[in-house]
């Protein structure tokens, strides 16, 4: 039997650079990014590490995983992940089911996991029946600049470093022309709105959208778990829509995956590895895509490659296009040409930045 003997969390807050140096006439909005370590220890030894959720939530999440989860799973038998899953969710249900409650068992879920594949000795692609790809395309995700200067520059940095997919988070029409302008007919474009879009806002802008050629459209309306209303759109304008991102367990996806064409869970939210396989499954059973959310340096990415290395129906992977002041991990696998070499070793594959821990760990 192993045990688990020991639950920590460390939480890293890294400011980034986004590539851009020129004048704006907006402050930028998003400077550092939140990374919540979870190691886990057993007795006999082994040592896992995963990543929960923290962006603007990081205090929450640490929180639930030292009061909510690590009582209850102090002494338990790590072997059976799934069963620990079903029973972590059953008895804490009355704190959500959805949200921090699953944000926390998910980094703690993936440590498991890299435990498992650890203790055989092999990388959890391996461990889960073996690996598919052994690299992956990737497309760079900009953050949101707001300007159109900003857009067309970043867009054609990207291009230049071999990006042939870019994600704008943009919501208004001059900056997403901008990009498709700066980046050609033959740049694929996609647009993360983030649910800023009135539903009258999305009849006006889906045509637009179509006319970009667009390669999706993500998350335009709020609430993201309005399923009715994003399949009535993506049908009525023809423009192909995306959402998932936000959604916690395999539950959630069963109304966005007839809903819309690509299915974006994020490892780090959905509830860990098992939750997504799931996910996995229902998006190939239906016939759409599976596009993850994955825009972590920490263990979330690890896992999301090592995923990627297992199902060969998925699409790509987000790669949050910035410059960090450290990556989280040794070895970092950053996207060449736009592509992505898959590690093999044992587990994840994840191990810590030694200089990232030394110099962006929080104590609060």
């Amino acid at each position: 039997m192993s045990k688990i003997a020991r639950i920590d969390t460390i939480l890293l807050d890294i400011p980034f650079d986004d590539f851009y140096d020129g004048p704006r006439t907006k402050p930028r909005g998003w400077t550092q990014r939140d990374t919540l370590l979870v190691k886990v220890e057993t007795d006999d030894g082994i040592v896992g590490w995963g990543e929960s959720f923290a962006y603007a939530c990081r205090t929450a999440t640490r929180a639930a995983v030292r009061d909510m989860f690590t009582p209850r799973l102090i002494g338990q038998d790590c072997r059976d992940i799934a069963a620990l899953s079903r029973e972590m969710q059953r008895q804490l249900h009355i704190q959500g089911r959805y949200g921090i409650t699953i944000f926390a068992w998910s980094g703690i879920e993936m440590a498991l996991w890299d435990i498992a594949a650890k203790r055989e000795g092999v990388s959890l692609a391996r461990l889960l029946g073996g690996r598919k790809r052994a690299s992956v395309p990737a497309y760079a995700s900009l953050v949101r600049y707001g300007e159109v200067l900003p857009v067309a520059h970043v867009t054609e940095t990207a291009l230049h470093a071999g990006y042939t997919d870019v994600k704008l988070h943009e919501i208004a029409l001059d900056t997403i022309t901008a990009a498709r302008d700066a980046g050609g007919k033959d740049l694929r474009l996609t647009t993360d709105v983030n649910c800023n879009w009135s539903l009258a806002q999305c009849e006006d802008m889906l045509p637009r959208m179509k006319a970009l050629d667009l390669y999706w459209v993500e998350e335009p309306i709020f609430p993201p778990e309005d399923f009715e209303t994003l399949a009535v759109l993506e049908k009525k304008f023809g423009v192909a829509l995306a959402t998932g991102e936000n959604a916690c367990t395999a539950f959630q996806f069963k109304g966005i995956v007839p809903a819309v064409t690509f299915v974006q869970p994020s490892v780090t939210k959905i509830g860990g590895i098992l939750e997504f396989i799931k996910v996995a499954e229902m998006t190939k059973a239906a016939g759409k895509v599976l596009m993850p959310h994955c825009p972590y340096s920490g263990p979330g990415w690890w896992a999301s490659l090592q995923l990627a290395a297992f199902l060969p129906e998925l699409g790509m992977l987000e790669h949050l296009y910035i410059q960090p002041r450290s990556w989280v991990g040794r070895d970092y696998p950053l996207p060449q040409n736009g592509m992505v070499a898959i590690p093999d070793a044992p587990g994840l594959g994840f191990e810590p930045d030694p200089t990232a821990l030394q110099n962006f760990t929080v104590t609060d």
